[in-house]
């Protein structure tokens, strides 16, 4: 594995990087970008593979506002289309466990931070991207392959982005005429409780997260992996 210059782990989580500690900024109010997870045939899926489209961190100045895409591909034979949403949604949890990059919200409104100490340490997009790969593969055994892309070339964010929320929509459009009488199970989230210590979610069809990225299907989904 590659050798990562900063610490990884829960302890983490809850790191809060203010304006006087960051040395470059990532999507958020001030740029743009979006995250997606897409579950791939293993021939399409790079072994461990982390791709950099773009300037890398150590080309970044201090106070810079970069647009950000990151997109991960996962392959593995009990994977499901359905649990695209979950791992997407893992994403906050396993950045956040990076010591010094701070991720906030989820799909294209993403807003990421590196702090002053990281980049002094040489962290790149591709420690980043080990990491990440690390802690999914480590967590959940039904993912085989998996690769991860960033984008930080602007004219590919934005193609990037598009791309993301025709993914989105068609998610989405999964729950457009769902009742919440149509079931008889409701999801609790917790997700957030890393920045939101006392916060809980209930997800029906008619009501999805406050975030905005787990659905009614996405609680069925990350239950099941839970108990598989």
């Amino acid at each position: 594995m590659t050798k990562i210059p900063v610490d990884v782990g829960m302890i983490y989580e809850g790191e809060r990087i203010r304006k006087n500690a960051m040395h470059v900024e990532f999507g958020g109010p001030k740029s743009f970008g979006a995250e997606l997870f897409r579950v791939a045939g293993s021939d399409a899926v790079g072994k461990d593979k982390v791709t950099v489209v773009g300037p890398d961190i150590p080309e970044m100045a201090e106070g810079a506002r970069i647009p950000l895409g990151m997109f991960i591909r996962a392959a593995g034979k009990k994977l499901e289309e359905d649990l695209e949403g979950v791992f997407e949604r893992r994403m906050h949890y396993y950045f956040n466990y990076i010591q010094g990059f701070m991720h906030l919200n989820s799909r294209d409104t993403i807003w990421c931070r590196l702090n002053k100490d990281a980049f002094k340490a040489g962290l790149k997009f591709e420690h980043i991207g080990a990491a990440i790969i690390d802690l999914f593969k480590k967590e959940y055994d039904v993912i085989e392959k998996m690769d991860l892309t960033f984008y930080t070339d602007e004219k590919a964010v934005n193609e990037f982005i598009e791309q993301a929320r025709a993914v989105y929509e068609k998610r989405d459009a999964r729950l457009r005429g769902m009742k919440d009488e149509d079931v008889d199970v409701f999801y609790g989230c917790v997700l957030c409780q890393s920045f939101a210590p006392e916060h809980m979610c209930t997800i029906s069809p008619e009501r999805i997260s406050s975030c905005g990225s787990i659905s009614w299907f996405d609680g069925r989904a990350a239950v099941k992996v839970d108990r598989d």
